[in-house]
């Protein structure tokens, strides 16, 4: 009887494998890291305010730095 086993049979299928856990790789770092934030606001937006246009990535980049670096950002 014979196993299944996910591993690649061939090069193709080797590469592709690769290149899915890269893609995941940098999908999580650029979630862990805050880059993939206007990705995840218009998405969000197109859920909840399908009717009203979402900011622009230059508005929404400079509307979250001052919010980032407004107010108090200290603990003491």
């Amino acid at each position: 009887m014979r196993r299944a086993t996910s591993a690649p049979r061939g090069p193709r299928q080797a590469l592709a494998a690769l290149w899915r856990g890269v893609r995941a790789l940098w999908h999580g770092l650029r979630a862990l890291t805050g880059d993939d934030a206007y990705e995840r606001y218009c998405a969000h937006h197109a859920r909840r305010h399908p009717h009203q246009p979402p900011l622009s990535r230059r508005v929404f980049c400079a509307e979250a730095t001052r919010r980032k670096w407004s107010g108090v950002n200290r603990c003491c």
